[in-house]
């Protein structure tokens, strides 16, 4: 009995010694395992490929301190030849498109005692306005002739979403999920429309889109609503993407990039990875694909294009939604929605680079960067220039080489 316990302990020593002088090769295994875990959520590394469109950049400019991580995807907007832009603490610009240059500048006045105002929503564009929201809710209408302020007015949340304005009215959507409207010429609130949000969000709002005689809503429980201009009735609701899931970040689904409109037919894409083509008067699916994302959708001719949540863009056929080409190169790189310019579809990343990619085949086409910064915001293209704001508030114009 006593050999036995020796024999017990002896091995346990033995094993103990083992241990220990193994340490490190166990160590090594696991450090193994976890190194490539970590290099499988990791971006991919950018891929090398001979360029067959050159980009030039037009011009830059700083339009002031920018969101950093606020999350509220801050984007210009062109209308009349002019770029009208804003960053959190750095006022509204209105800019010439081609050049840059400056043609005005509105900072709001500081009132005393009370923080500066952050201008996180828009601008928005319309019946001679540019219209902006802040992070404490107040919407702020100035001329767009000079950036001389009109009126203010006051929504319960903040605004993160560009304003829409159309037949003589403001419609501010507000991030407690509320449309309100307000008359173009005083401010005066003329109706609002709320909506219940889900548990958990993904932080920014779709922009509202004016149609004819109707507004078009991206929801953040995954759907897409129809509300009337002239009192907000809701005229219809589709589901895009449902929900479903065991926890509340499985069933996140929001619509946040901007559905398109195109004749009758919206087209619009969900955080849950569904893109969907709706007959706009009566809001029946015409179709949906299982590819997409909260960053929103860009139109051909043709095709309808989509980035999704894992860093894929794809090209579908715009009449069934058939999936025609994806390219997964840019894996985990936080993609902007993205925009079509020329014979190329174009997306941003976290890095700051800018992607041109076929729109036959989605083959890398060409590269450039804005910046070291990130970039959130989808690029807009207006005469053949894009522009692009990155989180820093730096918005520059490319060209591309004829």
């Amino acid at each position: 009995m006593k050999q036995m316990v020796m024999i017990k302990r002896v091995a346990t020593l033995v094993l103990m010694g083992v241990a220990l002088s193994g340490c490190s090769t166990v160590k090594g295994w696991f450090a193994g395992k976890d190194a490539e875990a970590k290099k499988a959520l990791e971006p991919a590394e950018l891929v090398k490929f001979e360029p067959t469109v050159k980009v030039d950049r037009v011009w830059s400019t700083n339009l002031g301190k920018g969101e950093k991580r606020i999350g509220v995807r801050q984007g210009p907007v062109v209308a009349d030849g002019r770029v009208y832009a804003a960053a959190i603490t750095g006022g509204v610009h209105a800019l010439d498109l081609q050049t840059g240059k400056t043609v005005w500048t509105y900072e709001p006045a500081k009132v005393k005692k009370q923080p500066k105002l952050r201008l996180s929503g828009g601008p928005g564009v319309g019946d001679g306005l540019v219209v902006i929201g802040t992070l404490d809710g107040q919407v702020i209408a100035l001329d767009a002739n000079d950036g001389t302020e009109k009126w203010r007015a006051k929504v319960p949340g903040e605004v993160i979403s560009a304003p829409a304005v159309g037949q003589g009215i403001v419609f501010v959507r507000s991030n407690d999920g509320r449309v309100t409207a307000f008359d173009a010429g005083n401010g005066t609130q003329k109706w609002f429309n709320p909506r219940e949000l889900p548990a958990l969000t993904v932080r920014g709002n779709a922009p509202v889109v004016a149609g004819p005689g109707v507004l078009f809503i991206g929801n953040d429980d995954g759907s897409v609503s129809a509300l009337g201009m002239q009192d907000g009735r809701t005229v219809w609701d589709q589901m895009v993407a449902n929900g479903e899931g065991r926890t509340e970040l499985e069933r996140m689904s929001d619509v946040d990039g901007a559905p398109v409109l195109e004749g009758n037919t919206l087209f619009v894409s969900s955080f849950k990875n569904q893109t969907m083509a709706i007959e706009g008067p009566t809001g029946r699916p015409l179709w949906a694909r299982d590819h997409g994302g909260a960053g929103g959708v860009a139109l051909t001719s043709g095709n309808v294009f989509v980035t999704d949540n894992k860093g894929g863009v794809f090209g579908l056929d715009k009449a069934s939604g058939t999936a025609m080409w994806s390219q997964t190169g840019l894996a985990r790189r936080s993609l902007t929605g993205p925009v079509v310019q020329g014979d190329y579809v174009v997306v941003g990343d976290y890095k700051g680079y800018l992607h041109w990619l076929r729109t036959d085949n989605g083959e890398f086409a060409g590269r450039a960067k804005s910046g070291g910064d990130a970039l959130l915001a989808q690029p807009v293209v207006a005469d053949g220039i894009l522009l692009v704001q990155n989180v820093d508030g730096k918005l520059t114009a490319f060209r591309l080489a004829q």
